[in-house]
């Protein structure tokens, strides 16, 4: 039978990978690190924190087995280690969603209404695309479109689609996308092409889900 020193050093190594996080700034790398690998520099300035900040977070986390690294010149990238890392934030998100009282309100707080805002399902839009009936948008940065994307959809990062929005159709449905169910641009993105009196939708989650239900993606397809 086992001993209880060793008992508690094994859940205390359990307890390592809560602990990393344990911090929302380094949940949010998790969140950006889903959508594919990236380096100090850009992850810094995606969940503005010193570059120096940003690569402590980064040393907890790979503390703590969740993510890895290679470096390519001077730059260090990041990844997850593996999906399991990605499933174990999406169940995280999913149990606080449940059971934490006042998250429906920090996402509203954030994310606006959402009540007028249409969806579309993964299964809907995997179909719609065969048909070509409509327009799919990735409104992530280009980086995260070029690590990977909705096959077929277009690279429109949110800070440029009001100028190439003139460029899309007008008569066809614009479906746009981002990284997940707490991800703004999409919401925004819909917004601002409805007030152009265009028909708009959101997927209902993101590029990490979709990928996940296994529906087709590209990767590196960027001019």
């Amino acid at each position: 039978m086992g001993n209880r020193q060793a008992k508690n050093a094994l859940f205390d190594g359990f307890a390592e990978v809560a602990k990393a996080l344990g911090n929302g700034r380094r949940v949010e790398l998790v969140d950006v690190l889903a959508q594919g690998e990236r380096h100090v520099e850009e992850l810094a300035g995606e969940i503005g924190q010193s570059v120096a900040n940003t690569s402590h977070h980064l040393q907890v986390l790979a503390a703590a087995g969740l993510v890895t690294t290679r470096r390519d010149g001077n730059r260090i990238y990041y990844q997850l280690t593996s999906g399991d890392v990605e499933h174990l934030w999406t169940v995280l998100r999913s149990v606080a969603s449940t059971h934490l009282d006042d998250l429906e309100q920090l996402a509203v707080d954030y994310l606006g209404n959402r009540s007028r805002l249409e969806e579309i399902s993964r299964d809907e839009l995997a179909r719609r695309l065969e048909d070509g009936t409509l327009i799919v948008i990735d409104v992530r940065p280009e980086a995260e479109y070029a690590a990977g994307h909705i096959r077929g959809a277009r690279s429109v990062p949110i800070d440029q689609l009001s100028n190439m929005l003139r460029g899309l159709p007008t008569d066809v449905e614009v479906v746009a996308y981002c990284r997940g169910p707490y991800c703004v641009f999409a919401d925004d993105a819909v917004r601002l092409i409805r007030r152009r009196s265009r028909k708009a939708r959101r997927l209902q989650d993101g590029y990490p889900e979709w990928r996940t239900a296994q529906h087709p993606t590209e990767a590196n397809l960027l001019p």
